[in-house]
């Protein structure tokens, strides 16, 4: 079962990819247009040129984990866009996408805030 965790690091592809790929052909565009390695743990998500569906690709040690999500209706109309290639997101950021939800205006608490010490 694959689980988004806080710890988990997520990349995700800023432009649409063919859909044709498989995990071979996703774990490429990892190495070669994300500059990343595939075998790393991390999280990648790709979007169609439609717009219309969402695949993660993930290794977990023993082999890879290929997940699709694709929308009955409408389109994810939040997804990043940067200069770069890829941009980084937060396990619930990743979850508000998946949802079709703006991870940029989500008020979620920080991941580490520092505690005081009392005296």
């Amino acid at each position: 079962m694959l689980q988004l965790t806080p710890q988990m690091k997520i990349m995700v592809a800023v432009e649409p990819v063919d859909f044709r790929r498989g995990i071979d052909g996703l774990a490429r565009l990892c190495r070669d247009v994300l500059e990343a390695d595939p075998f790393s743990g991390a999280v990648f998500a790709f979007r169609n040129r439609q717009g219309t569906s969402v695949k993660l690709l993930t290794y977990d040690g023993q082999g890879y984990w290929l997940c699709q999500k694709r929308l009955s209706r409408g389109r994810f109309r939040n997804w990043p866009s940067n200069l770069s290639q890829s941009t980084a997101l937060l396990a619930h950021e990743l979850q508000l996408l998946l949802y079709d939800g703006n991870p940029t205006t989500a008020a979620a608490a920080p991941m580490w805030r520092p505690v005081a010490a009392s005296v």
